[in-house]
């Protein structure tokens, strides 16, 4: 199973088509801005990507049907005029944490950039070589972010692949220049930057980071809390050299979005040392997070 036999993931991921889907998801249409129009083709939207995300297979690895990683699309609907949707999308996954009842965070985010065109019982398709609309390319996209980041909290770099696809489908959408959210430079924290601090070498030091945070402590914690507690706080300052490297990379702001209260309730049960140290080390990383770890201040 891939959540007890973590070695074996990148051999199922080249040797082994499993018949069971990655995804578990839920897809939720928020039409509550639009008014005087059939909210009929909401309906049918939603029971589209529930089938396009649920029913397609998106890698080559096994998964069991208890391993299906639980996701949750939310779409808010800003405005529609002739089949033309303005819309934000946010996006959660969570990750079981080994031998207990607790599930994690490892993708959170809020995407404002998100236009597409749809027509009613329009057919979802897609080829690993063409992007049929906004739509799918955007979905596609974040599909093989949540399995990056699910992959890459199991194994060192597990999640290379698929933060490589996630890359190849922004440089297949800036090839129409209509869609937005895929634009270079354009916005720190849109899909194209997201792809590429993932996918460049400074990036290296959080995917180290990741694996160290989920495997090496969520999943021990059960087993041994204090060691668990201490590989977390050993693997932080992982940011501090991101930062360094990339002082607005994106994957700062998706750890404060996914990890920061975690991490501080985390270490609630530290020393007094650590605590003063993990004040002192948040404080230079998230200044204007500043009241989500007060509590370690004393």
């Amino acid at each position: 199973m891939k959540y007890l036999i973590i070695s074996l993931t990148s051999f199922f991921l080249t040797c082994i088509t499993g018949s069971a889907q990655e995804l578990t998801a839920t897809v939720t249409i928020n039409s509550d801005k639009v008014q005087g129009t059939d909210k009929s083709i909401f309906q049918t939207l939603q029971t589209a990507l529930i089938e396009f995300i649920n029913n397609k297979k998106w890698s080559t690895a096994s998964f069991s049907q208890n391993e299906r990683i639980d996701c949750t699309f939310t779409i808010v609907v800003n405005s529609l005029e002739n089949n033309k949707f303005s819309c934000e999308i946010q996006v959660q996954a969570r990750r079981p944490v080994y031998n207990s009842a607790y599930t994690t965070t490892i993708f959170n985010i809020r995407d404002t950039e998100f236009d597409f065109e749809y027509t009613e019982y329009q057919q979802l398709e897609h080829t690993e070589e063409t992007l049929d609309s906004n739509l799918t390319a955007t979905i596609i996209y974040y599909i093989y972010m949540i399995l990056g980041f699910d992959f890459d909290s199991f194994s060192p770099n597990g999640g290379k692949q698929f933060f490589q696809q996630a890359q190849q489908i922004v440089s297949l959408a800036q090839s129409n220049s209509q869609w937005n959210g895929w634009t270079a430079f354009a916005n720190k924290r849109n899909r194209h930057a997201l792809a590429t601090a993932l996918t460049e070498n400074q990036g290296e030091s959080f995917h180290t980071l990741w694996y160290a945070y989920h495997r090496k402590g969520l999943d021990e914690m059960a087993a041994n809390a204090d060691r668990g507690r201490a590989n977390i706080i050993a693997a932080l300052p992982a940011l501090k050299t991101l930062k360094q490297a990339r002082p607005t990379s994106p994957l700062l702001q998706l750890f404060t979005d996914c990890k920061l209260d975690e991490t501080v309730l985390i270490y609630s049960k530290a020393t007094v040392q650590e605590k003063q140290e993990g004040y002192k080390m948040f404080s230079e990383l998230f200044p204007a997070a500043s009241t989500r770890y007060a509590s370690l201040k004393n």
